[in-house]
């Protein structure tokens, strides 16, 4: 069983930065692949960016190509999630997703989920 906590939304206006974390209960996160998903109200879950359980390999949503970047610490059993130029249309709730091996962008594929933290881009 892996338990995911996200941290690091907020309110900020166009334009700004924020990092969310991902930490991760087991210590062995390094044999998962996480992903980054997010929900803005009314709308389906998507795929923001997925990592390798290495770090060595990440796939951008090509929304966020540019302005977003994923790391990865396993030694601290945490993933990070770096956004920039933020715009309104980035409004939504994200969630952090784990699964073992493979990356995916694929929600579906992920047995693992935090609770999510709201993120508020204002114009």
């Amino acid at each position: 069983q892996v338990q995911l906590v996200e941290s690091g939304g907020g309110l900020v206006q166009a334009g700004a930065s924020l990092r969310l974390s991902c930490a991760a209960s087991t210590r062995t996160f390094s044999g998962y692949a996480v992903g980054w998903f997010r929900q803005a109200p009314g709308k389906e879950r998507e795929c923001v960016v997925t990592i390798s359980w290495r770090g060595d390999f990440a796939v951008y949503a090509d929304y966020v190509r540019g302005r977003f970047t994923i790391s990865r610490d396993n030694a601290k059993n945490t993933v990070y999630l770096q956004m920039n130029s933020l715009k309104p249309e980035d409004t939504a709730v994200y969630y952090c997703a784990a699964k073992p091996s493979a990356a995916s962008m694929v929600a579906s594929d992920y047995p693992y989920w935090g609770q999510g933290t709201q993120v508020t881009v204002s114009s």
